[in-house]
């Protein structure tokens, strides 16, 4: 039985300047050399004799953290086999670009990568370029994709390759009759093991900073929005900077909102009626969802109890989340914070109540009925609880990223990166002192509107919070 006795109220608040970044972190060349070195050791432990890792526009996370290359325009392809230096496959347009990235690679001109119509006044057959990196038959090759595949998708074996055909095509030439070309994306996506499951200080630093400016991009709509305004215009008041994105850049309202995805139109705000944004640069997702309202009155007379019968108890709900997650901390654990309060079929919870976070927005799960996968220190996740009611309730939301991070980690954390430090420190006191919510120690919010969630967004500073 649930003996806490706090309940949901609605106070003023002061949401603090928590500031946006003076320094942007970065990854140290050394840290990709023990990344490729742990792929390759891992590689080496499920079987594989060399590992082949792809890469395109929105795939690129995998790619990226080996390499620090993020492909632009086309594909790319990271050959990793024995006794061999990486071998990166780049298109003309990444082939000068690529010479930023901070890891260390040969560069492998591979005009099939190019645009159509490009020129390929240096094309080289792709077999013999595969073959030239070290990719011989008879070898079993790791291939690794953007997603896992498991029980519940039927049918699966370890055949299944999510790359393009003639990529997949060539590899199994590559391997010829006595070798094979299996599925290896569970190396870098395992929600309980991966290498991208649990990140370095200074990848924790890269997250945070993105995550600022993706919730300080939203905060500045909460006080900025006004009826009349169009969508795209909204839209501008996040300030965008430029930083490449995870996920398109989201705001809906009316009818359109309740699909979630749209990207802003030239549709004109109206008060009362639902809206929904996002923002998500790569390493970080910033939403929230409520009514262009000042206050209940202004809403249809059926939905006037919006806070009593749906953010009320979503809130308690994400708040019990905040309260559970910590290290050893269960995805199952987490998933029944949620559905005990929520789990009506009126709230509409659908997808998994929080996530594993990184270059790309959704990394994997460990928050799934029953998980008996901890949480681990150096895991980004994502507090991703979205209702879905379907009903002219709409919906409410609070999607920010916050980190887990041991007491050695928080030490490195603070002494490398200062300025993120003190506005971690000063979002948890806010959550804390303000909004009634006990967090662990290890818990490290990355959000500029921590846990701030107004229902109406025409009074941004009346929230909901715990009270005794």
């Amino acid at each position: 039985m649930d003996s806490d006795t706090r309940h949901v109220t609605m106070l003023d608040a002061d949401l603090p300047e928590f500031g946006e970044p003076t320094i942007q972190p970065d990854i140290p060349a050394a840290t990709y050399r023990d990344r490729v070195a742990a792929a390759r050791a891992a590689a080496t432990k499920a079987g594989f004799d060399a590992l082949v890792v792809y890469g395109d526009r929105e795939h690129a996370a995998n790619v990226t953290y080996l390499t620090g290359y993020d492909p632009r325009f086309e594909e790319t392809l990271l050959v990793l086999a024995p006794g061999r230096r990486p071998a990166l496959f780049i298109g003309t347009e990444g082939w000068g670009y690529a010479e930023l990235a901070t890891g260390e690679f040969d560069r492998v001109l591979c005009q099939t990568f190019n645009l159509p119509g490009q020129p390929r006044d240096g094309h080289r057959p792709l077999p013999d370029l595969l073959a030239e990196a070290g990719l011989q038959p008879g070898m079993r090759i790791g291939v690794v994709g953007w997603k896992m595949f498991g029980a519940g998708d039927p049918g699966a074996t370890e055949a299944w390759l999510e790359i393009p055909a003639f990529l997949a095509n060539l590899l199994i030439s590559a391997a010829g009759p006595t070798g094979a070309v299996c599925h290896a994306t569970a190396i870098f996506m395992n929600p309980t093991d991966g290498l991208r499951a649990i990140n370095d200080v200074d990848q924790l630093a890269c997250f945070e900073f993105a995550a600022t400016f993706s919730s300080q991009a939203l905060r500045n709509v909460l006080f900025g929005v006004r009826p009349g305004m169009t969508e795209l215009a909204a839209t501008r008041l996040m300030n965008l900077n430029g930083l490449p994105l995870a996920a398109h850049t989201m705001l809906s309202t009316g009818r359109r909102a309740y699909a979630g995805l749209p990207s802003p139109s030239m549709t004109l705000l109206e008060r009362g009626t639902p809206i929904t944004m996002a923002c998500s640069p790569q390493g970080a997702l910033t939403a929230r969802a409520g009514f262009l309202a000042t206050d209940a009155t202004e809403l249809p007379p059926d939905i006037q109890d919006y806070v009593e019968r749906l953010v009320a108890p979503y809130f308690h709900a994400v708040v019990d989340w905040y309260e559970a997650v910590g290290i050893g901390t269960t995805g199952g654990t987490l998933y029944e914070a949620i559905h005990r309060r929520i789990g009506d079929r009126f709230f509409g919870v659908m997808l998994n109540p929080g996530h594993l976070i990184h270059l790309d927005e959704w990394m994997h799960s460990p928050v799934t009925p029953g998980s008996n996968i901890p949480l681990r220190s150096g895991m980004a996740i994502q507090v991703d609880v979205i209702p879905a009611t379907g009903s002219p309730y709409f919906t409410t939301n609070i999607e920010d990223g916050i980190a887990i991070a041991d007491a050695d980690l928080r030490h490195t954390f603070a002494a490398r990166y200062p300025e993120a430090w003190s506005r971690i420190t000063r979002r948890r006191a806010f959550m804390t002192d303000i909004l009634g919510i006990r967090l662990k120690p290890e818990v490290l919010p990355f959000s500029n509107i921590p846990a701030y969630l107004p229902p109406f967004f025409l009074s941004p500073r009346r929230v909901v919070a715990m009270a005794a």
